[in-house]
């Protein structure tokens, strides 16, 4: 019995599944846009032996979700990617423990503000179901977002952290106490009880980043363990840091970042004052 050629299996491999102009028709999207939800980690289409994006019907479901959480639920990509439920494996290292319960910190601290969800929303420039679903803790919010949601309420970043009230001067391993932001970063502490500077081991999964721009108030330094990150200064300075470089910045420039590699990056990260 001859076996079926090379073409034979591309036209049966094609006619169980919708290309990429057929499914960004049925879900009136352009397929640049298709492409970009690949490339940020949303989906993950087959391949023909050509090379050719496929979808089968499983993916368009979730394509069709994806475009409903944007578009009706006005979510960003993180939002978006916890909503799906989206699991990733943990980051080899990092610690397990001492991990906070953001959501349930962040609606303390805007009813000890006074503020409805509407108005903390507004103020933070997310939407108000994004703000619910991380007070619910069904989402995390990116760097991005934990920044402004910190300005919205008057603290830092680093309130997040279920931080001991007394100081350390040695931290093992296993006790830092870790924050993630988003999906695919995550913040650990290497200092605690610090007057003046916050040290950080980041790992930033690839594609992952801060989500958007911010700035605050201070000085940064950074240097690379592991990996690649791809930093932004105001949207004028682009810098693309190696393992081994070392990288420092004002604070009160927009800064955004992302690991643009397919290997995770490790930072060493530091602020000063305590601002993040």
């Amino acid at each position: 019995m001859s076996k079926p050629s090379k073409e034979h299996s591309e036209k049966s491999l094609r006619t169980r599944y919708l290309t990429v102009g057929q499914t960004a028709r049925i879900l009136g999207i352009s397929p640049s846009t298709l492409r970009l939800w690949e490339n940020i980690g949303l989906i993950s289409p087959a391949r023909s032996s050509g090379r050719y994006r496929l979808y089968n019907p499983e993916l368009l479901e979730v394509l069709k979700r994806i475009k409903y959480l944007r578009d009706v639920k006005k979510l960003s990509v993180p939002g978006i990617k916890q909503m799906l439920g989206e699991k990733r494996p943990g980051v080899a290292g990092s610690s397990t423990n001492h991990k906070p319960d953001i959501g349930s910190r962040l609606r303390k601290m805007r009813k000890s503000r006074d503020l409805g969800i509407v108005e903390a929303a507004d103020r933070a420039k997310i939407s108000p179901g994004f703000l619910s679903a991380i007070e619910l803790s069904k989402a995390n919010p990116s760097t991005a977002t934990l920044q402004r949601l910190a300005a919205t309420y008057d603290t830092t970043v680093l309130e997040f952290f279920d931080i001991p009230h007394h100081s350390r001067r040695l931290i093992r391993p296993n006790q830092r106490r870790s924050l993630r932001t988003g999906v695919g970063v995550e913040w650990e502490l290497l200092s605690i009880g610090t007057k003046m500077l916050e040290c950080m081991l980041v790992r930033v999964e690839p594609s992952a980043g801060s989500d958007g721009a911010y700035s605050h108030a201070g000085e940064e330094f950074i240097y690379v363990l592991k990996g690649s990150l791809e930093i932004w200064l105001d949207e004028l300075e682009c810098h693309v840091l190696q393992e081994g470089d070392s990288f420092w910045f004002e604070s009160n420039l927009g800064h955004r970042w992302f690991n643009p590699s397919d290997e995770e990056a490790v930072l060493i990260w530091v602020n000063t004052p305590l601002t993040f």
